[in-house]
């Protein structure tokens, strides 16, 4: 497991089947911050979203690698 450590901002992360969650705004509390830009829609919009750095799998470059699917991990987000 490659741990929150090595998150960086402006990191793709991506979901283990390799969609896209989101950027790295950056890390917090052991939380990746998600950009404001990949908040969603409706009552989503406008503010941040946390992954929880225990969904960290690998870092590939510029990219970090979730344990979980992208539509699994999108509905673990906390909302800031």
């Amino acid at each position: 497991m490659a741990g929150i450590s090595g998150v960086k901002e402006h990191m793709q992360v991506i979901g283990a089947d390799g969609v896209p969650v989101g950027t790295v705004d950056k890390v917090e509390g052991g939380r990746i911050k998600l950009t404001k830009k990949d908040s969603g829609e409706g009552h989503h919009k406008g503010h941040h979203h946390f992954i929880d750095g225990s969904l960290v799998a690998d870092i590939e470059g510029n990219k970090v690698r979730l344990s979980a699917n992208a539509d699994v991990a999108v509905t673990m987000e906390q909302e800031a």
